[in-house]
C-alpha cells in the first residue's frame, strides 16, 4: 500500500520534471503551479496542511498535500481534469481522484478521495481560490464512506 502510495508520488514528480515548457505557455492553462493552504472539512474532523497544484497540460493538473488534524497525518496526491467555464473570466470546474495514505494511533490507512469542484484564479493577481466536495473512502484497515468532506484552497500561482 505504502509502496504503491510512493510510487504513484514518484510518478507525478517525474512527469512534472519531464515537461519542457511550462503549461501556462504551451496550452493556456490558467498557471503552472500554485502552493498554499488547503483544509479539508466536514463530517469526522478538520484537517489543515501546505498542497501544490501543478499543471501539467491545459486541463490536466496534479495536486500534492500534508494534511494535520485529530491526531491523525495524510499525504495525499491526485490527479484532477479542469475545465474553464466560459465567459466567466477565471472561474474553472474540475473533476478528480487519488489515493491517500492516514497516519495516526499506531495505525495506517488507506483512502480512496474523488473530487468535483470550482477553481477561481484572480485575474491578474497570482492568487487562486478553490472548493470541492471530497468524499472519500478508506479501504484499508476498515471500509468506511463519509459523504460529507469538502475542500478549500487557497493558492499562490507561478
Amino acid at each position: 500500500m505504502m509502496k504503491q502510495f510512493l510510487l504513484l508520488s514518484t510518478f507525478l514528480v517525474l512527469l512534472g520534471s519531464l515537461t519542457t515548457k511550462t503549461a501556462s505557455a504551451q496550452s493556456g492553462a490558467p498557471y503552472n503551479t500554485g502552493f498554499g493552504l488547503f483544509l479539508d472539512l466536514g463530517n469526522g474532523g478538520t484537517f489543515v496542511g501546505p498542497h501544490v497544484k501543478h499543471f501539467f497540460t491545459e486541463n490536466n493538473a496534479g495536486q500534492a498535500m500534508v494534511l494535520f488534524g485529530n491526531d491523525i497525518t495524510i499525504l495525499g496526491v491526485e490527479y484532477s481534469y479542469n475545465e474553464r467555464i466560459p465567459n466567466a473570466g477565471g472561474l474553472m470546474w474540475n473533476l478528480g481522484i487519488g489515493p491517500q495514505v492516514l497516519f495516526g494511533d499506531g495505525d495506517t490507512g488507506f483512502a480512496v478521495r474523488p473530487q468535483a469542484g470550482l477553481e477561481f484564479k484572480v485575474p491578474q493577481a497570482p492568487l487562486s481560490v478553490g472548493f470541492d466536495w471530497r468524499p472519500y473512502w478508506i479501504v484499508s484497515p476498515d471500509s468506511e464512506f463519509e459523504a460529507g468532506r469538502f475542500g478549500l484552497t487557497f493558492k499562490y500561482t507561478l
